[in-house]
């Protein structure tokens, strides 16, 4: 819902030139300097006008008297959902970007690809969080006993993504119960999810116990999203770190310490990509992130959801300074996502 302020469109388009102008300066933002870029012809009064309402409307504050105005998290908001949103993308990104992924092959090398690509037109953060454990669709499985008891559990997903765990199951088995698992699970639920091969196995058990006891409870034990442990904190790839090493808004070296050390947490990122998932814009804009610190209010998330054959499997985005270039940051995440998709959907 728009303020009044923002009521009438010349209004709308003056506070548009100021988040531009700011973004491109970080200086606080003059009349002079709006009238200058204003496609209509409008003296430097009316503007300053406009400003103090934009002020008065929580949309625009003054360092001090003899400043100019720069621009409150609501501004930043109104820009990246009524202007950034209708931003295209533009040709030499596009073609820069179809580049960077050219010759990614398995999904651990397009995940990179994604990640430098989104941490560059961002100047920040690029994140690629990867389903959990559960959503992961198994290809082929592996297994091998340890000298000590121990079981290697290795599970292939399509594109050759291979995630392994060691796991001390509370019963022994030996290694041709191992090969008979894995020879089980790859011949019955290649293209299963682990979510949906543990529900199928329990119906087994619960229907068929006689025929299917000494299979299904070996691979509900080896296959369960729960035992592999899942944790999602290690499924996330983060890229530009180091970016955020000298902004002007961190000039505090507590301030930065405290977002470097939420950013290596890993955990906080994933909550908060994967609540894109549940909004309904393609791209969701959060400006201002306390969620991963209390210095979070000088950063915004831009994020969307990726799938494979059309089921939701993680989500990728940036995390940056509010004073980012939000309308390359908004397109190039939705074609990195476009992109993200295309390459996971491949036989």
């Amino acid at each position: 819902m728009r303020t009044p302020a923002l009521q009438e469109r010349r209004n709308r388009q003056i506070l548009a030139d100021i988040v531009r102008t700011y973004i491109e300066t970080g200086e606080p933002v003059s009349s002079r300097a709006i009238s200058m870029r204003f496609e209509e012809l409008l003296s430097t009064a009316t503007i300053r006008n406009v400003m103090a309402d934009l002020e008065d409307g929580g949309l625009l504050y003054q360092p001090h008297t003899s400043a100019g105005r720069v621009p409150t998290a609501a501004a930043y908001r109104f820009f990246a959902q009524e202007i950034a949103s209708q931003a295209t993308l533009t040709v030499d990104d596009r073609d820069w970007i179809r580049r960077e992924f050219a010759g990614a092959k398995t999904s651990a090398e397009i995940t990179e690809r994604a990640g430098h690509v989104l941490a560059e037109v961002s100047n920040g953060l690029g994140i690629i969080v990867s389903q959990p454990l559960g959503k992961t669709i198994l290809e082929h499985t592996r297994m091998w006993l340890l000298p000590d008891g121990r079981v290697v559990v290795v599970l292939v997903s399509p594109g050759g993504n291979t995630r392994d765990k060691i796991l001390r199951p509370q019963r022994p088995f030996s290694q041709p119960e191992l090969d008979a698992t894995a020879d089980f699970l790859n011949r019955h639920y290649c293209g299963w999810t682990l979510e949906a091969i543990r529900a199928d196995l329990l119906q087994k058990l619960a229907t068929e116990r006689e025929r299917y006891e000494g299979l299904v409870s070996g691979a509900l034990t080896l296959c369960d999203p729960v035992a592999l442990g899942d944790e999602s904190s290690l499924n996330v790839h983060v890229e530009g770190t180091a970016q955020f090493v000298g902004v002007t808004e961190f000039a505090d070296q507590a301030q930065l310490r405290e977002v470097l050390a939420a950013i290596e947490e890993k955990h906080r990122l994933v909550t908060m990509l994967n609540a894109c998932i549940e909004t309904p814009e393609p791209v969701h804009v959060q400006i201002g992130v306390k969620e991963i610190s209390r210095s979070g209010e000088n950063l915004a998330l831009i994020s969307a959801p990726y799938v494979r054959n059309e089921e939701v499997q993680g989500s990728l985005g940036v995390l940056g300074r509010t004073r980012m270039d939000y309308e390359r940051a908004m397109t190039a995440v939705a074609y990195v996502a476009q992109l993200f998709s295309e390459a996971l959907s491949k036989p």
